[in-house]
């Protein structure tokens, strides 16, 4: 029970973060969806042998990180869950490709600065914030709501999940966790009981006015420093993209000494 107390206290951290003060969170949201959309662009668009000239781009979430005020420890632990999934994606590189030990390198670098990135991304602007960018960047609705009540029905079901797991214990105070033989009925209550409660939660929506889409968040135009940020790292990113900083770093240093 504790664990999924906890499950859900980490879920909500970032929503608690986005409202921390900042001058990364000042930024309007815009300019750091752009942003954070032309890193993962330039990101990807790198050779899967050209590991060097990614290191620059490391540059950018640590930026974001320092400057905002982020937590290390939520941020590395959040990474941690996806890292198998990278590992899993790339490990059989090097079966197949004579240099897959590379391979498998770009794969972890882009991949884990993708995650912290969206991690960033979320944890300086909010769900809700990032919706509204959404919106004013002409996404279409449908998508930018199925988005955002995905993430709004993953309370949902760990709020229940809560629940039925003490009403279950208080029937089986003997018993450490749910028995095999509970456990197919009890995933079928539990999705059955969020369901209804996310289509009580969207009755109590539309009776306030809700058509299926989020007001706006107020959000005046962008300002010069939000122009600023963009146009600066967006630079950065161009210039990283077409010119091996590293190597010209260390040629520098070489002939330094």
């Amino acid at each position: 029970m504790q664990k999924i107390l906890s499950a859900m206290d980490n879920i909500r951290l970032f929503d608690d973060l986005a409202r921390k003060k900042s001058a990364i969170h000042s930024l309007h949201p815009v300019a750091k969806l752009i942003t954070t959309f032309a890193f993962l662009l330039f990101l990807v668009s790198f050779g899967r042998y050209e590991i060097i000239k990614l290191l620059p781009f490391v540059a950018f979430p640590l930026f974001m990180i320092i400057k905002a005020d982020l937590p290390l420890i939520p941020l590395g632990q959040r990474l941690l869950v996806v890292e198998p999934l990278i590992v899993g994606v790339g490990i059989l590189n090097p079966l197949f490709d004579p240099a897959g030990w590379l391979t498998f390198a770009s794969i972890m670098i882009k991949a884990t600065l993708t995650v912290v990135a969206a991690l960033v991304l979320v944890g300086t602007t909010g769900m809700d914030r990032l919706a509204s960018a959404l919106y004013k960047l002409k996404v279409p609705d449908m998508f930018v709501l199925q988005l955002t009540l995905t993430y709004r029905y993953i309370f949902v079901l760990v709020e229940e999940l809560v629940v039925m797991m003490r009403a279950y214990s208080l029937r089986s105070y003997t018993q450490k966790g749910i028995s095999f033989k509970d456990g197919g009925p009890f995933v079928g209550q539990l999705l059955l009981r969020t369901l209804d409660r996310a289509q009580r939660v969207h009755y109590a929506m539309g009776l306030r006015g809700f058509q299926g889409r989020y007001p706006d968040d107020g959000q005046t135009s962008l300002k010069a420093k939000d122009l600023v940020f963009a146009l600066g790292w967006i630079g950065f990113f161009l210039l990283c993209r077409f010119y091996n900083w590293p190597a010209l770093l260390g040629l520098l240093l070489g002939g330094i000494q």
